[in-house]
């Protein structure tokens, strides 16, 4: 191996340390973001002056297609994963495509809820609890739709430049990011909905 060889994958292992490093960093940002969220919803649910009163409106078996949607498509991620691993490539694009699509249906179930919310009354101006409401809610929609953006980037990817590993290395920091919201909706789904529905 020639110096400049040596060189030249010294720095695109660097590289590669530097993304990843970057990736976890970001994670843990969005950590404290969805934990701070979750902190401030909870206080002003507990401050019943503040406190929005919505358990009227949640439709459990609603929410639970919402959860379904979401769930079925990291399995779906999973499966593509697989694919990527034993190097098929049309497999890997189609479950990506699973996946775009249950995550597309998640999106729109949700922002369907938050018109129907809308209907009956409950907006983000009602109080501090609506507010914290919407926003944690609504940040967790928007992290999936741009969730959505990277799966179909990778499609693109997978398509141009096949099965590599630069596109390894960018689905498995995806599969982390898709991963990492199913956790937060499960939270979402627990303290939001099922103890708001119980009140």
């Amino acid at each position: 191996m020639s110096v400049n060889t040596a060189t030249h994958d010294d720095h695109h292992h660097d590289a590669d340390s530097t993304d990843i490093f970057g990736f976890w960093l970001y994670i843990m940002s969005d950590c404290i973001l969805f934990a701070s969220l979750f902190a401030t919803f909870i206080v002003l649910q507990s401050n019943h002056n503040f406190a929005l009163n919505f358990h009227h409106l949640i439709d459990l078996p609603y929410v639970l297609a919402e959860t379904a949607f979401l769930l079925v498509s990291n399995f779906t991620f999973g499966l593509a994963v697989l694919s990527m691993y034993k190097n098929k490539k049309c497999l890997l694009k189609f479950f990506l495509f699973l996946t775009f699509i249950f995550g597309l249906g998640f999106v729109g179930l949700e922002v369907h809820e938050f018109f129907d919310f809308y209907a009956h009354g409950y907006n983000f101006h009602m109080s501090g609890a609506a507010s914290s409401f919407f926003v944690l809610v609504g940040t967790h929609g928007f992290h999936v739709s741009m969730g959505l953006i990277w799966i179909a980037t990778m499609i693109f990817q997978f398509a141009k430049f096949g099965i590599c590993g630069a596109t390894k290395r960018r689905m498995t920091m995806l599969g982390l990011f898709w991963n990492f919201l199913d956790i937060v909706w499960i939270f979402v789904f627990t303290i939001v909905y099922l103890m708001g529905a119980i009140k």
